[in-house]
């Protein structure tokens, strides 16, 4: 879906570069994780690919073609939610999704996104009245109503509650099976865990490993499996995956104690991306 060779771009003002030479590319139906912390350049790469920024260097390609020669007709085919809702608040939701369908030719049923997203009953309300979650919802819907093709999220479900995040992350899966594309920028790595199908990590303009979550816990983590269980008071065990078979106190354990916990140890992804980025997650 997108291709990108060698990109550079600097702010007018800046003293160096805030992309500083990514190569990387966005398979058709795939959601692609973009991550790291604040000031890295994820959030002028994912402005580069939906044209807010043009002046950089290298090369970006849509479906093919140099990004550069896309027309107006480019946003006909992308979605776009940003972190931050835009959203005009003296008008009704039903009132703003009217306005922004109104800028394409195209249109998905916003009467249903209404009620997957469970503001069906609220679309007659100002959106001034909408509490924080309420906005998210409605700011996912947006990016939604022009039947999109690839979808720019950002933070999308930053401020739900577990139950409306769910709604959200089922929506973005429906999209996927129905052959949408996604790129992703989140700093929570469960949601990055479930939806992503590979993700890139991005250091100071770079990018510092690109695989799928599978492959990069792999990678980080410990080849190592634990075992609790109980012999007159619940104990706990590591051995070595590479030798469990022939490990005699693995087996013994397996073979005549209780069970009560047993998994591999791998690393999760805050620990992936304090290790490639050097900041932490929960800060």
């Amino acid at each position: 879906m997108f291709k990108v060779n060698d990109l550079y771009f600097k702010y007018p003002k800046a003293n160096e570069n805030t992309i500083k030479g990514i190569s990387f590319e966005i398979k058709e139906g795939e959601i692609f994780g973009l991550l790291g912390p604040s000031g890295v350049g994820k959030s002028t790469t994912q402005k580069i690919l939906i044209r807010i920024l043009k002046d950089f260097e290298g090369e970006v390609l849509y479906k093919g073609r140099n990004l550069k020669e896309y027309d107006k007709d480019f946003y006909e085919e992308i979605g776009v939610g940003f972190e931050v809702p835009v959203l005009f608040s003296k008008l009704t939701a039903q009132e703003n999704i009217d306005f922004f369908k109104s800028l394409y030719n195209q249109n998905a049923d916003t009467d249903e996104l209404l009620k997957k997203v469970g503001l069906w009953e609220d679309k007659d309300k100002l959106v001034s009245e909408f509490s924080k979650g309420m906005k998210i919802r409605l700011n996912f819907l947006r990016a939604m109503l022009n039947n999109p093709k690839m979808l720019f999220l950002d933070e999308p479900t930053n401020g739900l509650d577990p139950k409306n995040a769910r709604v959200v992350k089922d929506l973005i899966r429906e999209f996927k099976k129905n052959g949408g594309t996604v790129l992703l920028t989140t700093h929570l790595m469960n949601d990055v865990d479930e939806l992503c199908d590979r993700v890139a990590f991005m250091a100071d303009g770079k990018i510092a490993e690109i695989s799928t979550p599978k492959e990069l816990k792999i990678k980080y983590g410990e080849r190592t499996v634990e075992v609790e269980y109980d012999d007159e008071g619940l104990k706990k065990s590591e051995f070595n995956m590479d030798a469990l078979k022939e490990d005699k106190n693995f087996l013994n354990i397996l073979k005549n104690k209780k069970i009560v916990t047993i998994h591999s140890k791998e690393t999760s992804l805050d620990e992936i991306f304090i290790q490639v980025t050097g900041v932490d997650t929960s800060e």
